[in-house]
Parts: C-alpha cells; sequence; structure tokens
C-alpha cells in the first residue's frame, strides 16, 4: 500500500512540477479549440454546400454527421493507443492528420470526396480529444485546481464553438465555402511544434493485448444505430424496413461488445466504471446536452439564413450571445460547482435549457431579435453549466489510473450525442416538415417531393415553377420549416426535462480529494524512527 502511494505522489509531482501545469492547460485548450472549430465551422456553409455539390437529402446529413460519427467510434481505440505508445504521441499525430484532411475537405469537387474527407478530420479529431482530457486529469490531481481548469478548457470549447460560425460566415462572404476548412491548418502548424516542445509525455500501465477487434465491433455498432436513426420520419414502408434493420444490428453489435469487454481480463472500456451512478449519470447527460446543442444550433442556423434571410456572417453573429453565454457559465462554473455541488448544478442547467428552448417556441416568419438574443443566452449559458457540471463529475469520479479511458468515454459520449441529435432532431424536423408541402395548387406530386427533402430544395424547385405555383410553394415551404422548427424544441424540452431527472443522481455535495501524502517505504520508515530515537 505504502510503495503505491509513493508512487502516486512521485507521478503527481512529475505533473505539477515537471512541466508549468498552466501552461500545459494553454497548449491544451489550443487542442480543444482545433477541434471545437471543425464541429461548428460548416454549419454555416450548409446552403453553400448543397448548392454547389448538390448532395442528395442522405448525403448532405452524412457530409454534416461523419465528423462526430468517426470520431465517437474511434475514440476508444485511440484513447487505449495513447495509454499504450504516449499521449502526446497520439496528439500529434492527430494534429497532422487533422491538417492533411483539412486540405482535401477545401479542394473536395464532390459529396463523397467531401464526406471521406470529413470522415478523416473525425479519426484525427478521435487522436485529439482524449489525450487532452486525459493528461489535463494527470497534470491537476487537484479537485478544485481541476475544477478550474475544465472551466476554462469548456470555456475555450465555446470559444470554438463561436468562432466557426463567425469565421466560417466572414470567409463565405469573400470566398467559396471550402476555404471555411482552412481555418484549420494555421492552428496545426502553431499547435504541432509548440504541443512538442511543452506538452508532457504521459502513458497508462499498458498492461494486455489491445483489443482491436472490440473497438471495431464498438464502431461498427454505432454506425449502424445512427444509420438507423439518420431513416426516421421517411414516412414510407421501405423507409420503416430500412430504420429498423440498422437499429437491431446496432444493438446486436454493441451487446456482443459489451459482453466480450466483460470476458476479457485488459478491456478496452472498464465497464466496472458504469456502476458507479455518478460516473454512469454524467455521462448520459453529457449525451443528452451535446444532442440538444448540436441539433438546435445547425437548424437554427438553417432558420437564420433560409426563413430570416441573413447573410452567413449576420448568421454567425446572431449565435454569437449562445456561445458569450457559455464562455461566462465555463468560467464561472468551478465557483458555482463548489457552492451548489454538482447535483443542484447540472440539474439547474437543464432546466434552464428547457426553459430556453421553450422560449424559442414562439420564433416565426418574421425577425424578432429580442426573443432570440434572450433564447440564445438562456440556451448557452443552461448548456454549458450541465457540460461542465458533468464533465467535472466523470473525471473526479473515475480512478487516477484510468483517466485515459475515462476522457475517452467522455468525449465519445460529447461526440455520439451530437451525431445522434443532428441525426434525431433533423429527422423530427423532416418528418414535420415534409407533410406541409403536399396538396398545393399548381404543384406537381414530383415537385412537391423534391420540395420535401429540405428547405434549400424547396426554394430551388419554386424558382423553376416560377408565377403563382412558385411563389405558394415557397410560402408553404418557410410555413412548414417554422412548423417544424416549433416541434422539433418541444422534442428537445422534453429530452433536457429527462435530463433534468437523471441528473438527481449525482452527489449533493463537491467531494475534495485530500491533498497527496508521500507515505515512505517500510524500511525508510523503519530508519527514519531509529533517528529520532537517537535524538
Amino acid at each position: 500500500m505504502s510503495g503505491t502511494t509513493t508512487a502516486a505522489a512521485l507521478r503527481r509531482r512529475a505533473a505539477g512540477a515537471g512541466a508549468n501545469r498552466w501552461v500545459v492547460l494553454v497548449v491544451l485548450c489550443v487542442s480543444l479549440l482545433l477541434v471545437a472549430v471543425d464541429a461548428t465551422v460548416l454549419h454555416v456553409a450548409v446552403p453553400a454546400v448543397t448548392e454547389d455539390l448538390r448532395p442528395g437529402a442522405v448525403e448532405l446529413l452524412w457530409i454534416v454527421d461523419a465528423y462526430p460519427l468517426v470520431c465517437a467510434s474511434l475514440l476508444i481505440l485511440f484513447g487505449t493507443l495513447g495509454d499504450r505508445i504516449g499521449r502526446r504521441r497520439v496528439l500529434l499525430l492527430g494534429y497532422a492528420l487533422f491538417g492533411v484532411a483539412s486540405g482535401m475537405a477545401a479542394l473536395a469537387d464532390s459529396a463523397q470526396v467531401l464526406i471521406a474527407a470529413r470522415a478523416l478530420l473525425g479519426v484525427g479529431g478521435a487522436m485529439i480529444m482524449p489525450a487532452t482530457l486525459s493528461i489535463l486529469r494527470q497534470v491537476f490531481p487537484d479537485r478544485r485546481e481541476r475544477a478550474l481548469a475544465i472551466g476554462i478548457w469548456s470555456a475555450v470549447a465555446a470559444v470554438g464553438a463561436a468562432v466557426g460560425p463567425l469565421v466560417g460566415g466572414f470567409l463565405l462572404e469573400h470566398f467559396w465555402w471550402g476555404s471555411v476548412f482552412l481555418v484549420n491548418i494555421p492552428l496545426m502548424l502553431v499547435s504541432l511544434p509548440v504541443g512538442r516542445i511543452l506538452l508532457p509525455e504521459s502513458k497508462g500501465a499498458g498492461d494486455g493485448p489491445w483489443d482491436v477487434a472490440g473497438a471495431l465491433m464498438a464502431a461498427a455498432g454505432l454506425f449502424a444505430v445512427v444509420l438507423g436513426v439518420k431513416r426516421l420520419g421517411g414516412g414510407t414502408f421501405a423507409a420503416e424496413v430500412w430504420t429498423v434493420l440498422p437499429l437491431l444490428v446496432g444493438a446486436g453489435l454493441l451487446t456482443a461488445f459489451v459482453r466480450r469487454q466483460r470476458r476479457r481480463a485488459h478491456p478496452l472500456v472498464d465497464l466496472r466504471m458504469f456502476a458507479r451512478p455518478a460516473f454512469s449519470t454524467s455521462v448520459g447527460c453529457i449525451v443528452l446536452a451535446m444532442l440538444a446543442l448540436v441539433g438546435l444550433e445547425l437548424i437554427a442556423a438553417q432558420y437564420l439564413q433560409l426563413v430570416l434571410g441573413l447573410s452567413p456572417l449576420e448568421t454567425g453573429l446572431r449565435l454569437l450571445p449562445l456561445t458569450i453565454a457559455a464562455m461566462a457559465a465555463g468560467l464561472a462554473g468551478a465557483r458555482m460547482l463548489r457552492r451548489f455541488g454538482p447535483r443542484r448544478m447540472v440539474c439547474s442547467g437543464f432546466c434552464l435549457t428547457a426553459v430556453a428552448v421553450v422560449v424559442l417556441t414562439a420564433m416565426g416568419g418574421q425577425d424578432d431579435w429580442p426573443l432570440l438574443l434572450t433564447g440564445f443566452v438562456l440556451l448557452g449559458f443552461g448548456l454549458e453549466t450541465t457540460l461542465f457540471g458533468a464533465y467535472e463529475s466523470m473525471l473526479s469520479e473515475a480512478p487516477p489510473d484510468r483517466a485515459g479511458g475515462a476522457a475517452a468515454i467522455g468525449e465519445t459520449s460529447y461526440q455520439l450525442g451530437a451525431g445522434i441529435g443532428i441525426a434525431l432532431l433533423g429527422s423530427v424536423m423532416n418528418a414535420a416538415y415534409a407533410p406541409g408541402l403536399t396538396g398545393i395548387p399548381g404543384v406537381s406530386a414530383t415537385a412537391s417531393s423534391a420540395a420535401s427533402h429540405s428547405l434549400g430544395e424547396a426554394y430551388e424547385v419554386a424558382d423553376r415553377l416560377g408565377g403563382p405555383a412558385g411563389t405558394a410553394l415557397r410560402d408553404a415551404a418557410r410555413h412548414s420549416f417554422v412548423h417544424g422548427l416549433h416541434v422539433t424544441l418541444l422534442v428537445s424540452a422534453g429530452l433536457l426535462l429527462l435530463g433534468a431527472a437523471m441528473a438527481l443522481r449525482l452527489p449533493r455535495e463537491m467531494q475534495c480529494e485530500p491533498p497527496a501524502v508521500e507515505v515512505p517505504a517500510p524500511r525508510e520508515a523503519a530508519e527514519r524512527r531509529v533517528s529520532e530515537l537517537k535524538v
């Protein structure tokens, strides 16, 4: 026991004294900024991508969704790889791949090439994200300092969410849509040498074989589940078949993965951590919070551009209050956590977000900027409060020697929630939007079917028709989109209230870890007692 305690104390001193932990935090935040910008920069470019590459409805969803899905599928794989060969090494490899994939996406000339590039970006993100959290967990062993570090880390994530739409909107005003991916390359060129110089290397125990087959099984299961979710709301028998089948296959693969992990002596995912209520509840809260955030942000960007007619840059500016509020919540998170505790903090964050979503149901076909400002500020503050409390509880609940696995699970939840959020809320939106485009006078069934795919496509069909029929189709499409937006917001509010109920399982108070005390080995203790007796 004493030898283990001594080793733990030495590791803590090496992490804190061997490198300035606050400088390390800055480098890790730049890493997170790189990934966060790419997660949102495409949102304002979706209409431009649709006009240029003309992807189908499913291809458009995959263009947006390929990145978070691939990233979520591979986080456990690269998280465990970092524990074996070094987390800094995997992080730097992720930087390089991220830069290459960004150049590929910028030069894509078809929807298929862009989807492939987004998938490669997901691979790079899967290398980067677990490394940042696991290094943070090791560098900040004290829970109070770690809470402050996580607050800064999450505030930077909010900055990335703001920088993405703003930079994307500015670039779309002056260049082509592919330029939104080029912003990753300068960040990578700076992060790669700086990270190599400043970041400390850290590894896990590395016991047992690396279960690549299990990781691929989990990836295939996640792909199948999200594919099924994407096809929700198809409305035909064939669509229902192709919805149920992937869901069943995905559920079977994930069940087999869980059984495999339980049988293995050295599993990729230590499922015993999920037996701790605080850990499993925090993971569920992260999934629900991201599900609401990313799906609503994508739909809101389309509403601002296609319904209100704002430019991409104006759209980014309208979404800015959401991010500023999230930054404020992240910076105040450590103090709120000490005062209110994880349970009240996460539950209140979910409730505040649900209130914001209900407020936004008053959005209509006309621009009401005070309403949007109020709703976005409440939404940003509430969601960031939820994510901060959930992340801090999850990392603190995990044992220090399993920081890499816990970080991979947390980031998998983050990315999976984002991917399912886009798929689920997008499917709800389409199911509520499409019925309003049937039976329009002067519009054929073929034109109505094409217009039902998306609002942007409906505008194109209306322009081709022209005359009274085109005007009627355009008005019906805008009205149906707003109706679908209201339905989607109400579904989101229900999910957020479910998250608030789930958060009641979190601890009431923040448990601070005792300071590290180095316990001497038995021989050292005996020699010390002899010296004291001589004195």
